[in-house]
């Protein structure tokens, strides 16, 4: 196996991109990624397109073959990757294993999403095959009822709290303030979130994800090759997935997300790492909740004190551990095939010092965390400054 360097990246701004179709994203992004990386679409050998239901978003099936034309990838093996909100995730799984297998040598990473073209009533439908149709969706049950119950379980276990749930939105819009591809560069406040229209009691509108537009790419090369491409590569030193049940009332529990703990477990393992040598991770906050899991089952937090901790600031910017420095899944969007992606994009930008007014001190270890459904897909990445 070869050791993975990203080289290249590329981000659209994430919202509502009325002017841009699926195609625009995604040549945006992806020239921006091959720019990156100083290379042309000549030089590609392998895409893979994360992608989670263009088909009911836009009408359009086969994108990766589309994915390709648009960037000139002329012939070139494309393969589109579904795993609902983990999608993006996926792709980058898929590409890092192609490289460090050895079977190519430079691959294209994209995740896209074009998710406001349809009503909100027609995206619900679409984010819903995330779940378990006939057990779930059939039966009347929304994603914010499904995480609405994990959230009600945890609060009833641990006592966590409505203001809790709320500082995580809170965080991730101060950050995204500081994000020009965020969706919501707006500031709100823990009474905001808390006085907002409740979608599935206990969670408010401001504790969920948007409904976005949007693309992200990078570029992956064996390491040994990688300066040749950027002064400043960033190692994959983990890549790791796992699987739980796709039906909620099947789990052993519903307080804790058992793939993503699996898949953390793993890549802390292949990384030679613990939760406390990371300096930086983005974590999958598609409901305030789910940023409270992940907290806990990525093993920074022991079960029932995250929220406690995000409440208190040990989360943001800059403090014990930087959370979510792209604003998130809340604060920057949730277009879902390009999430996972987006993830490492900023990540990349983190570890190389490139993010600005949210740029992490010292930050050279990093991870992402990109969930499909209710949890029952989890994808971990852990990314490190090349020596």
């Amino acid at each position: 196996m070869r050791d993975v360097a990203i080289v290249g990246v590329g981000l659209t701004k994430f919202g509502e991109r009325w002017s841009s179709g699926l195609k625009e994203l995604m040549a945006e992004a992806g020239i921006m990624a091959l720019e990156d990386a100083k290379i042309t679409s000549n030089d590609v050998e392998m895409l893979y397109g994360g992608t989670m239901a263009p088909g009911r978003f836009t009408g359009q099936e086969h994108v990766a073959a589309l994915m390709a034309d648009q960037l000139g990838f002329k012939n070139i093996p494309a393969v589109r990757i579904e795993n609902a909100c983990a999608s993006g995730g996926s792709a980058l799984r898929q590409g890092y294993i192609a490289v460090a297998s050895g079977i190519h040598d430079v691959v294209v990473v994209g995740g896209v999403e074009k998710m406001t073209d349809v009503t909100s009533s027609e995206a619900s439908t679409a984010l819903g095959g995330a779940g378990d149709q006939e057990w779930e969706l059939f039966q009347g049950i929304t994603f914010p009822g499904l995480y609405a119950l994990i959230a009600n379980r945890h609060m009833h276990d641990y006592g966590t709290t409505e203001e809790m749930l709320a500082s995580v939105a809170v965080k991730n819009h101060d950050n995204a303030v500081k994000n020009q591809f965020a969706q919501f560069r707006k500031k709100i406040t823990i009474d905001e979130v808390l006085n907002s229209k409740i979608v599935s009691d206990p969670l408010k509108l401001l504790d969920c994800s948007p409904i976005s537009d949007g693309a992200a790419a990078v570029v992956l090369v064996p390491l040994e090759k990688a300066r040749k491409f950027n002064d400043t590569p960033i190692k994959i030193v983990a890549s790791a997935q796992a699987t739980d049940t796709l039906r909620l009332a099947e789990r052993d529990s519903i307080t804790e997300l058992k793939a993503t703990k699996i898949a953390a477990a793993k890549a802390y393992e292949q990384a030679k790492v613990q939760p406390k040598d990371i300096n930086v991770v983005e974590v999958h906050d598609c409901f305030t909740i789910a940023e409270i899991l992940a907290m806990e089952d990525l093993g920074f937090y022991q079960k029932g004190k995250a929220g406690k901790a995000i409440l208190d600031g040990e989360t943001a910017l800059n403090s014990k551990l930087s959370v979510n420095t792209s604003g998130g899944l809340k604060g920057c969007g949730h277009p879902v095939g390009a999430t996972g992606v987006k993830q490492a994009v900023e990540i990349v930008w983190q570890l190389r010092g490139d993010a600005k007014d949210r740029q992490v001190n010292g930050a050279n270890v990093g991870m992402t965390h990109n969930v499909g459904g209710s949890g029952s897909t989890a994808v971990v990445h852990i990314y490190k400054r090349a020596d």
